[in-house]
């Protein structure tokens, strides 16, 4: 079991810290690559797999549900923690809630369980990021103007997807390949990205993000047990929504952090602790999922 974990993990570990030392040398500005990566690589990625002919959206109606309600509970949690910590909970709860299905969850599902698994972390990807730009955005700012969620590239790309999945519409063979092909430089470059970024990040107080980064795994590893009970999910999307559960904060909690103005150097260390605490939890998860 051991080398199977280390296996599917070291692939992850190897890029981010490809971007990391090389972040320490040369300090690229990642900006313009993270905006490509997001409007054209990552949507590309998400309705290559929909639009394949063996994706059927009816299939992870369950799935999708657990993921929200995970999400849902941990922010629920999380509130009277941060008030527990004295700190605003504007700060705590969006990276409790909000997890790095992007960067880590849909390279760990593929290596994990092949590339059949793919569709399903889209799924888990679809709705994390739907909510982190509804909800999240709402928590941040009361005024948001959430209309500007359906200019999400992101989500553009699940609805052209969903449409083309369940109204089963022919898509040319070759047009698939070129949107798998886009795809494929998407997981690399958001890891990369991920390592360039965390030399940026400082430690501050480590109260919160300790509490955080091992709270918040245990407790969506939990609630994934439960839910997969209740749902009456099969044995991989058991696994998938153990290892969701699992998931250290998004990279984009800071960034929603930053542009709002809600404390960025708090968040920052809490999603750069939980992310660092994943190389425990992570193997933890797998453990129990495989």
């Amino acid at each position: 079991m051991l080398p199977r974990i280390v296996g599917i993990l070291a692939p992850i570990v190897a890029i981010v810290l490809v971007g990391y030392f090389y972040g320490l040398r040369h300090n690229p500005e990642m900006a313009v690559a993270n905006r490509i990566n997001m409007d054209i690589f990552v949507p590309a990625l998400i309705l290559g797999a929909m639009a394949s002919k063996n994706f059927e959206p009816e299939r992870y109606i369950g799935l999708a549900s657990g993921a929200a309600i995970l999400l849902i509970i941990c922010g629920l949690v999380a509130r009277p923690v941060a008030r527990w910590m004295a700190m605003d909970w504007r700060t705590f709860v969006p990276p409790m809630m909000f997890n790095n299905s992007a960067n880590i969850g849909i390279p760990l599902a593929v290596l994990t369980w092949g590339e059949s698994a793919l569709p399903a972390a889209v799924i888990l990807y679809t709705v994390s990021n739907v909510m982190h730009f509804s909800i999240g955005v709402h928590m941040l700012d009361q005024n948001a103007r959430l209309l500007t969620l359906w200019r999400n590239p992101t989500l553009i790309a699940v609805a052209i997807g969903l449409t083309i999945a369940t109204l089963q519409i022919p898509v040319w063979e070759p047009v698939v390949t070129s949107l798998q092909l886009l795809g494929n430089v998407a997981v690399p470059l958001l890891l990369f990205s991920l390592g360039v970024r965390m030399q940026h990040v400082r430690f501050n107080d480590l109260g919160a993000p300790l509490i955080g980064a091992f709270l918040r795994p245990l407790l969506g590893m939990a609630l994934a047990g439960a839910l997969a009970l209740l749902l009456g999910l099969n044995a991989r999307d058991t696994a998938m929504l153990l290892v969701f559960g699992a998931l250290p904060p998004a990279v984009m909690n800071f960034l929603f952090a930053e542009r709002y103005q809600r404390a960025p150097e708090q968040v920052a260390a809490i999603v750069l602790i939980g992310n660092l605490a994943a190389l425990v939890m992570l193997p933890l998860a797998l453990m129990l999922a495989l």
